[in-house]
């Protein structure tokens, strides 16, 4: 005995065992199915383009608005070390002042 012969030796029997069946009486009651209309290229067309500029301007609107958030928090940090500068040169300029009355004073 070969060995295809020993593979499908326990499928013999079973290989038209299988079978599809219904009534006729349904099948005679089963409407056709509805025939599609078809879209046409203009309306196919203007679809397409609508939701191609909907998913453009949305990840437009997204890349944005991520550019904003930075540019903001770059912004944000500089008006930060500018009021520390302010603050530095203001302590410095009012330690200049005392510094030249004390020296007046001392003429």
């Amino acid at each position: 005995m070969s060995v295809s012969t020993k593979i499908f030796l326990p499928l013999r029997g079973r290989i038209g065992i299988r079978s599809f069946s219904s009534s006729r009486a349904r099948w005679q009651a089963a409407a056709p199915l509805p025939s599609r209309k078809p879209v046409g290229a203009f309306r196919g067309g203007a679809f397409g383009f609508l939701a191609g500029s909907v998913a453009a301007g949305a990840s437009v609107y997204y890349y944005i608005l991520g550019e904003y958030r930075l540019a903001n928090e770059m912004l944000s940090d500089d008006i930060a070390a500018l009021q520390k500068a302010t603050i530095k040169l203001q302590s410095y300029i009012t330690e200049l002042e005392s510094r030249v009355d004390q020296l007046h004073k001392k003429k």
